[in-house]
């Protein structure tokens, strides 16, 4: 060991192993054989120290604590991990593009994207993946299993990272906050999302109209109106959406459900965005300014009517006699005059 002999050959691979028994560990790599099983999931490992580790995740034992914010962790290399976040460490870097990461494992991963290798394939619509654990998580929606359910609102997920950030709605945890404005968000991702505003990156770009978008999921939103495709179809009144988030808010207006409360004044709203453009109407704030005028408004929405009074666009088209409109409202309260 100390020599760094390593007389012990796989046939397979070629890896090579100073110890006879981690080459038969090794092995099963190559034959998936898993004859380590969890007697609480009845999941199986191929190595014994991993169904160790596995057991762990059950009894909620986290006996590794970090020194600087008290975090604990079931295993010591979890720990070694999350000490890089403090360290900032990112000792693992890309030679194709540079980019550096704190762990080997999401350094591995990465480099897939170079190579752009797919070797994991779904036998039932063949979808290919570059990592094993997503084609695990692609697997899970030709199945509709959905073994994780939160123990509050017993809703239930497929994958555990989804009950996660799900359990965040009951806490109102937000430990990602923006450095740049301090907005806290409950979800890695969503700040990651929230950065592309402040560097107004726009990589999507429309192919049909050349519209860019920060984020590909609103690009792929953008396309519907492009394809007038509404695959979200209301089974009270039929009407129909492009988008999964408008057809859910419709949904509110037939159960007549107000969950979200002003403390202010206790008027009721179905949705939460709602409530917080009403909540400016108490603060007074105008937090979206025209770089044209200087002009400022409460919402978001009404500075972008604001900007169309500049560039004179008029989006808006009635289907009935050609009249053209720069805001929606203005088109829905003239096809008013139609319907008398």
């Amino acid at each position: 060991m100390h020599t760094k002999e390593k007389p012990h050959v796989c046939e397979i691979c070629n890896k090579a192993f100073s110890q006879q028994g981690t080459l038969k560990t090794h092995l099963l790599t190559h034959t998936k054989e898993k004859p380590y099983a969890c007697n609480m999931c009845y999941k199986a490992f191929s190595q014994q120290g991993t169904l160790k580790k596995h057991i762990l995740t059950h009894t909620k034992e986290k006996p590794y604590a970090c020194d600087m914010c008290y975090k604990a962790f079931s295993l010591q290399l979890t720990l070694k991990r999350h000490l890089l976040t403090h360290t900032k460490e990112k000792p693992y870097a890309c030679e194709m593009c540079s980019k550096a990461f704190s762990q080997q494992g999401h350094f591995k991963r990465h480099l897939l994207t170079h190579t752009k290798e797919k070797p994991y394939g779904c036998e039932m619509c063949y979808k290919a993946f570059s990592l094993q654990e997503t084609l695990k998580k692609h697997i899970l929606t030709h199945t509709k299993e959905k073994p994780y359910v939160c123990e509050m609102c017993y809703k239930a997920f497929s994958l555990q990272e989804n009950l996660k950030r799900h359990l965040l709605t009951h806490t109102k945890e937000k430990p990602y906050a923006c450095e740049i404005c301090s907005k806290a968000f409950s979800q890695q991702g969503n700040l990651k999302k929230h950065l592309l505003t402040h560097t107004k990156e726009k990589k999507y770009a429309c192919e049909m109209c050349y519209k860019a978008f920060s984020l590909q999921l609103t690009l792929k939103r953008h396309l519907l109106t492009h394809t007038k495709e509404k695959p979200y179809a209301c089974e009270m009144c039929s009407k129909a959406f492009s988008q999964q988030g408008h057809f859910k808010r419709h949904l509110l207006t037939h159960t007549k459900e107000k969950p979200y409360v002003c403390e202010i004044c206790n008027k009721a709203f179905s949705l939460q965005g709602n409530l917080k453009k009403h909540l400016l109407t108490h603060t007074k704030e105008k937090p979206y300014s025209c770089d044209i005028c200087n002009k400022a408004f409460s919402q978001k929405g009404s500075l972008k009517g604001h900007l169309l009074t500049h560039t004179k666009e008029k989006p808006y088209a009635c289907e009935i006699c050609n009249n053209v409109f720069s805001l929606q409202g203005n088109l829905k309260r003239h096809l008013l005059m139609h319907t008398k």
